[in-house]
């Protein structure tokens, strides 16, 4: 009986470490919870936090293991052949929990650089369509893997069965009291550890603790409202449905639902921008966009050699604007926002695109992405309203990357002048109004693709040595890629003045955000609030238009209509809203206010950020000058919903 104690007790040490092991190379290998990459803002990178970490992710696998082991008893019966049982242990305990776990990471690598499924949410553009598309593919080759396993198991349980014999045994090892115990402990070992966001994202990416925190999610929601005690947001009214983190805050009901700044006083809504009616000749529109171009480029050098000349030549002879900001970070809802005029706009909602299709404009689409990605096309009516609409997905098989999905599609700048010239280079059409939106693609990660030339005499890094060791040369790497746009700006400056159209049009220049390049420890963009990320540039070739305060995306379809008719530049003494996430549960909200002066919360840690001194605090613990501050970032939220409110009805 001790014998057979010990046997057991060994098998189950082994399946946990093989299994806990293996995960954590995998999660680490996504993830990057500790080493820290591309598109992650949570790292595990104090003692503290490691050995928070690794308390908890330990306790919930030896739970899940714990009552795996239990339970598989339970199958086996009172009585059992030990060889058989520790055969199955080690066959489902370890073989097919490692075959799932392969199967996880394999779909979630399917998106290329996305960090997971929420992420890929997060970044506006990941249609989980594409996921399905990918498992339909592989279903048949997983249903085979599968049945395969299913026959190996039944072959070697006949096997033990025959040389055993009918020997059996009762359980020899015993382990519902520590599981009952671990059980009991979960609650208190999760509360302690959810405190960190950081180890609260690793954890969760954990299978058995974020099973178990899901469970203690769910059962702590009294009120059913989809939040508890355990969630990212926690829920200080478990028994009034009507109040919770992120709920939407009613203007003058007298209560503060969402538990930050009182009782909501909706301030008004923005103007509305209907569909212009063009007076004369209308100036051509041309709009170039820089994926992931920060809003430090004007000026920028390396090696003493300057980024963009181009751009800085158009800014110098044209219109600077030089605080223009992403709301969001990310490129989906950036262009959605650009072309709409809105925060949030919807299908069908006017946009550029329609405003100038319904004056009479040549409308030309030449992207080095897919557009129909996170529905931009759809919701402001691109493709539908284009006479020539040229994409990534129209050329994908020239795509700069090897990827297929749709979010990797990449298209070089040059591509799109080609097929520039094919649709529009014939002098003889532009006597009718043009509008043609660009999208080059080239800064955006790796940053670097075949035929990207070394612009700047850095030797561009190789994607596989991309990570914050090599910080430096990261930074070189993605700054080439934006001189390699800034190169390709300057061929369609000059095909405009070759086709003698260049006074009569409008050319704007800007970017859908920034991009972080390991200057606070991330890499990427669309997860933090801060100048990194979301500071774009913003440049239009016709003087005296340039204002120094802040503006965001939306604010620019208003900007464009105002400079084709001549009409006066709108003007807006509201801030600039940012926020990570949906709107109506976004993780983090920001202002930037005059001056640049960014302020920030980060929702489910109640974090403030005053960009312009540094500090730092929680919000219940600010008081005078600082409460104030950020009771108007919070105002401003709460207005951008209620606006969204009032859509709806």
């Amino acid at each position: 009986m001790q014998t057979e104690r010990r046997r057991d007790l060994w098998t189950l040490a082994f399946a946990f470490v093989l299994t806990k092991l293996f995960e954590l190379v995998l999660v680490e290998r996504k993830f990057a919870i500790f080493g820290g990459g591309y598109g992650q803002s949570h790292v595990l990178d104090t003692p503290g936090e490691i050995a928070t970490f690794a308390i908890s992710a330990l306790a919930g696998h030896a739970l899940l293991l714990g009552v795996f082991f239990l339970i598989l008893r339970r199958l086996h019966g009172r009585l059992c052949d030990p060889l058989l049982f520790r055969f199955s242990l080690l066959f489902f305990g370890v073989a097919a929990f490692s075959a799932a776990l392969i199967a996880k990471f394999e779909v979630l690598s399917y998106f290329s650089d996305a960090v997971s499924f929420e992420l890929i949410r997060n970044l506006g553009g990941g249609s989980l369509f594409d996921a399905f598309l990918f498992a339909l593919s592989e279903g048949g080759l997983i249903l085979g893997i599968a049945a395969i396993a299913l026959l190996f198991y039944l072959v070697c349980v006949r096997y033990i069965r025959r040389r055993a014999g009918r020997h059996h045994a009762p359980p020899a090892l015993k382990i519902g009291r520590w599981v009952l115990i671990l059980a009991v402990a979960m609650p208190l070992v999760a509360a302690f550890a959810n405190r960190d966001p950081d180890v609260r994202y690793g954890l969760t990416r954990m299978t058995a603790y974020g099973l178990a925190n899901m469970i203690l999610e769910q059962a702590t929601d009294f009120d059913r409202d989809g939040y508890g005690w355990y969630s990212a947001h926690i829920d200080r009214h478990p028994f009034d449905a009507t109040r919770h983190p992120l709920a939407l805050d009613i203007p003058g009901n007298g209560i503060d639902e969402d538990g930050f700044g009182g009782d909501l006083v909706f301030t008004g809504p923005d103007p509305v921008i209907a569909t212009p009616r063009l007076q004369g000749r209308p100036k051509h529109l041309v709009i170039v966009v820089m994926e992931s171009t920060r809003g430090d480029v004007i000026g920028k050098r390396i090696n003493g050699r300057p980024v963009a000349p181009n751009l800085n030549a158009l800014a110098q002879d044209g219109s600077l604007f030089p605080r223009a900001y992403s709301h969001v970070g990310f490129t989906t809802a950036s262009l959605k926002s650009l072309f709409s005029g809105r925060l949030d706009p919807r299908t069908g909602d006017p946009s550029l695109f329609t405003d100038l299709k319904a004056n009479g404009y040549r409308i030309g689409v030449f992207s080095g992405q897919p557009e129909s990605f996170g529905d931009i096309s759809a919701v402001v009516g691109m493709q539908r309203s284009a006479d020539i609409f040229v994409d990534a997905e129209t050329l994908k098989d020239e795509r700069a990357l090897n990827f297929a999905a749709k979010g990797s599609l990449r298209v070089d700048e040059t591509k799109l002048l080609r097929e520039f010239d094919r649709g529009m280079g014939d002098k003889a059409d532009w006597t009718r109004p043009h509008f043609v939106y660009f999208n080059f693609q080239s800064p955006h990660f790796p940053y670097h693709h075949p035929g990207l030339p070394d612009t700047l005499g850095i030797d561009p890094l190789p994607r596989d040595r991309i990570g914050a060791e090599n910080a430096a040369r990261v930074q070189q790497t993605y700054w080439n890629a934006v001189a390699y746009a800034d190169a390709q700006l300057g061929a369609v400056i000059a095909r405009l003045k070759a086709l003698g159209v260049w006074e009569d049009t409008l050319l704007a220049v800007t970017g859908d955000h920034g991009e972080a390049l390991f200057e606070n420890g991330f890499l990427g963009h669309g997860h933090v609030i801060d100048p990194d990320q979301t500071h774009i540039p913003l440049v239009l070739s016709l003087p005296g238009l340039g204002d120094a305060r802040p503006l965001g995306l939306k604010d620019m379809r208003g900007l464009f209509l105002a400079a084709l008719g001549g009409t006066a530049v709108p003007t807006t003494a509201k801030p600039t809203f940012l926020h990570i996430g949906p709107l109506d549960a976004p993780t983090a909200i920001g202002i930037v206010e005059a001056g640049g002066a960014f302020t920030t919360l980060t929702l489910d840690t109640e974090d403030m950020w005053f960009g312009d001194t540094g500090r730092r605090a929680r919000y219940s613990a600010l008081s005078g000058a600082d409460r104030v501050r950020a009771d108007r970032l919070i105002t401003e939220w709460g207005r951008q919903r209620w606006m969204k409110q009032l859509e709806r009805r």
